[in-house]
């Protein structure tokens, strides 16, 4: 070995230790303004996969500024070559991959014998409407699907940054409506007993979806469709009127959804403008005339008295910024924000199961939508996991990934998919 060659590998391992370092001190930076009450199920584990996390995340920044590849894509690949593995198909259980109106779905079929025709499940993945896909929750499906007797589909809908609102919520709509029109025909489902869920931004665009059928079935343009027999929100992500809901205080720095985190994903989702981020979190996008409203809806004094033990300041009201209510204003809408709906069309919306994490910025979303659909008289079943972080489910059989205590949310699915 020439000392050309000889200097140019030190370089580059003296280069490569650099970026090492670099890696590690922000990953440790990131951890040290993490908070994990002790509380939480599993805290020493949920500590170790939060730094892979930041780390994944960070290294995708650092490429991103060098212009070598998007940070989003980074973590893509990086999940989707690391941390997924699909596993072979059970017994008493067919998986295939379809086109419904080319919007891509997974179907899980259980081949055990049935009387009659089966329920169905209609399942939007989670992710912030930029990450996860069908492979992502393929372990939750299958086993929604085997241990209640349902049909599952799960959906592949566009994501952002490369698509914006409301392309999710329309792919969601037209591989709902497609196997609503052939349930029966092909997949021996009784189209009257399909339920619509997902789990955090798959909720949002679960509950947005029947608000949005609710308002066409009016006009008699899906008419011919049946409608949801119910709705299923896992840690749903309902509003972005108020990120200073006490469940938003009191753990705004829990993995795996910080505060901040939130206001990016909605901003993503609408336009990508992240210099709104902080007034997003400040509530200045609000006009001051809808406040009234949301404070009636959104008020600390509508939860149950347990949830303000750990602590909850009243925030000084941020002045209205028009210009920053005119960029994200169609998030402020019921397709967006389904906890801000009217009466009216949360009145029309279909038997909902809803569970809530304790440590989780979107605990109170889910709660206080249970409270305006109990003020309306409609049937709604809640679960509260004591223990449990936002994304648990993305934890659910995923080998050293696995986080135990994601076994009840997907159970608690299961048992409510049985009452249908």
């Amino acid at each position: 070995m020439d000392i050309g060659t000889a200097i140019l590998i030190i370089g580059f391992a003296a280069l490569a230790a650099a970026f090492l370092l670099l890696v590690i001190g922000l990953v440790y930076s990131a951890l040290m303004d993490s908070d994990i009450p002790r509380g939480v199920a599993n805290s020493g584990k949920l500590h170790m996969v939060h730094g892979l996390f930041v780390g994944i995340a960070i290294v995708g920044r650092i490429l991103h500024r060098l212009s070598i590849c998007h940070q989003v894509s980074f973590i893509r690949w990086f999940v989707a070559c690391f941390l997924t593995r699909l596993k072979p198909v059970p017994a008493g259980l067919r998986v295939k991959d379809l086109m419904f109106s080319q919007v891509p779905v997974r179907l899980y079929e259980p081949t055990t014998m049935c009387d009659g025709l089966r329920r169905g499940l209609v399942y939007f993945h989670g992710g912030g409407w930029v990450l996860g896909n069908i492979d992502s929750v393929d372990e939750v499906c299958r086993h929604i699907a085997k241990e209640s007797d349902t049909t599952v589909v799960s959906v592949g809908y566009r994501l952002a940054p490369e698509h914006r609102y409301p392309a999710q919520l329309d792919d969601c709509e037209t591989a709902l409506c497609h196997f609503l029109s052939v349930a029966e025909a092909e997949f021996s489902v009784d189209s009257d007993r399909v339920a619509v869920g997902g789990d955090s931004t798959g909720a949002n665009l679960a509950a947005a979806l029947c608000q949005r059928l609710c308002q066409r079935l009016a006009r008699t343009e899906v008419g011919h469709l049946p409608f949801p027999c119910a709705q299923v929100l896992i840690y749903p992500a309902l509003q972005m009127a108020d990120f200073n809901l006490p469940s938003y205080q009191q753990n705004h720095a829990v993995p795996i959804l910080f505060r901040g985190r939130m206001a990016f994903y909605f901003l993503q989702y609408l336009s990508g403008d992240m210099s709104l981020c902080q007034d997003l979190l400040e509530g200045s996008h609000v006009p001051t005339e809808l406040k009234p409203r949301y404070k009636e809806w959104l008020s600390p004094s509508n939860l149950p008295p347990e949830f303000l033990v750990r602590g909850y300041s009243e925030c000084p009201t941020a002045d209205y910024d028009g210009q920053v209510y005119h960029a994200i204003k169609a998030g402020l809408e019921h397709e967006v924000s389904p906890l801000l709906a009217d009466d009216a069309l949360i009145q029309k919306t279909p038997p909902t199961f809803i569970l809530t994490c304790e440590y989780d910025v979107l605990r109170d979303d889910g709660i206080l939508y249970r409270k305006r659909l109990l003020d309306l008289r409609k049937g709604v079943k809640w679960r509260h996991v004591a223990d449990g972080f936002h994304g648990m489910i993305a934890f659910f059989n995923q080998g050293w990934l696995t986080f135990p205590s994601a076994v009840q949310v997907v159970d608690s699915v299961v048992d409510y998919m049985r009452t249908l």
